[in-house]
């Protein structure tokens, strides 16, 4: 598995990588064809490094399906749902053993099974997840069985008193990795960081449909 996937830190390197440029865009052109495209664009996956590139229109519909790539290359899409009725007890959210009050989860193909990352000053950062906790995760909130491979993420937020869980496309989660970084300042991370995490979340959740799980 660790041919198939790379060094550890050879993939925070592409997540820190990615993040920086979602975070930050110059004037963007699709990184296939070259041709200029508008802010709002669609983004593509590269399944292996888990690189997010820049699409436009015509391009991206020749990826619309994995099999024209033979599963090189995933569209993102642009789904984000709100659960606030999501299931996950303080048990099972201590047993993830996380230093902070934010991560996502996603399926990797390559690696074969979910992983979990939590936005840090340094960068994203793995957490081990224990399959028995994710299995009793998705028992009590079955619409994750329809989570995207790859391009989708569960997106849960509990930092500072907040209740916020959403399914998002994964380069969601790269912007707020990108914002944290840029932002972060001395030990607690300073009053523009959290700010700009709030406005964030506020964004996300004006954005996403609300669903009960």
């Amino acid at each position: 598995m660790g041919n198939a996937i790379g060094s550890a830190g050879s993939i925070l390197q592409r997540f820190a990588r990615t993040a920086r440029e979602t975070a930050v865009p110059d004037e963007e052109r699709c990184e296939f064809c070259s041709e200029l495209i508008p802010p709002q664009h669609v983004h593509l996956l590269e399944v292996e490094s888990r690189d997010i590139l820049c699409a436009c229109r015509a391009c991206s519909i020749l990826f619309d399906r994995q099999e024209a790539s033979l599963g090189k290359y995933r569209r993102i899409g642009e789904r984000r749902l709100s659960l606030p009725e999501f299931k996950l007890d303080d048990v099972q959210w201590a047993s993830l053993r996380l230093p902070v009050d934010m991560v996502f989860f996603f399926f990797s193909t390559p690696a074969a099974r979910v992983m979990a990352y939590y936005p840090s000053p340094m960068g994203p950062t793995e957490s081990l997840l224990k399959l028995q906790t994710w299995a009793e995760i998705v028992a009590n909130n079955p619409l994750l069985q329809d989570m995207e491979q790859d391009v989708e993420a569960l997106l849960i937020n509990r930092a500072r008193g907040a209740r916020h869980t959403f399914l998002v496309p994964i380069d969601d989660c790269y912007r707020l990795v990108g914002l944290l970084r840029q932002q972060w300042r001395g030990f607690s991370g300073g009053p523009e960081v959290w700010q700009a995490i709030d406005a964030f979340f506020a964004q996300l959740a004006a954005q996403a449909e609300i669903v009960e799980v």
